[in-house]
């Protein structure tokens, strides 16, 4: 664990709903991203709205910084998608994750905009829930059809990995073998009170393991 908080830290505000067909959660949608930086999860039914604080973005970004120090020094390529929205009205599931990443399956989508009816879905996600969500997750995920799902929720970190429709918890990364968890909550907790010292400390055990 990173964080040993004696109560769980407030990472998002977090609004659900229920009973909404897919034009109604799309119109919610267009009416809000207009209006706020809300992020939005919607499966079958379900819409929840989520306004990320500074405890979730901090982490967020961390793990990202995390992945991006892993795929240069182990010389592999990626297209990054950040928040960008994973759109499956066929599915009726839509989510907007803190991270995306095409990793393995960089080369199929180097060259043009995704789209998920003919590409296939970024190979490694991320997740911060630090607060309760009403939004099951790893199934939405896995519908997706994600190899691979990173969920932290302020204090572990657990890595899902997809295998015949659904996740099975690990304890290495299927897309970066070289770490284990402790590695990532080293990396946290010396980030968390010097970002630099962080990336400059981990880039140097990864070029060691290497």
């Amino acid at each position: 664990m990173y964080l040993d908080a004696p109560t769980k830290p407030i990472g998002e505000k977090r609004m659900a709903f229920q009973a909404l067909d897919w034009p109604a959660f799309k119109q919610i949608q267009q009416l809000l991203t207009e209006r706020t930086r809300a992020r939005f999860t919607y499966d079958d039914g379900v819409l929840e709205i989520t306004m990320p604080l500074e405890g979730h973005e901090r982490i967020a970004r961390l793990v990202e910084l995390f992945i991006r120090i892993l795929v240069v020094e182990m010389g592999l390529k990626l297209k990054t998608m950040g928040s960008t929205r994973l759109d499956r009205e066929d599915l009726l599931k839509s989510a907007e994750p803190d991270n995306g990443y095409y990793i393995q399956n960089y080369a199929r989508v180097a060259d043009h905009e995704v789209d998920l009816k003919v590409d296939p879905a970024p190979d490694l996600v991320v997740e911060v829930d630090i607060t309760h969500t009403d939004i099951n997750k790893n199934a939405l995920y896995a519908s997706l059809g994600v190899s691979e799902f990173w969920r932290l929720n302020g204090r572990d970190w657990q890595i899902l990995v997809l295998a015949d429709g659904s996740y099975g918890e690990q304890e290495q990364s299927l897309t970066f073998p070289l770490v284990e968890k402790a590695d990532l909550y080293r990396f946290l907790e010396t980030a968390l009170v010097d970002e630099v010292a962080a990336e400059k400390t981990f880039r140097q055990w990864v070029r060691q393991q290497l």
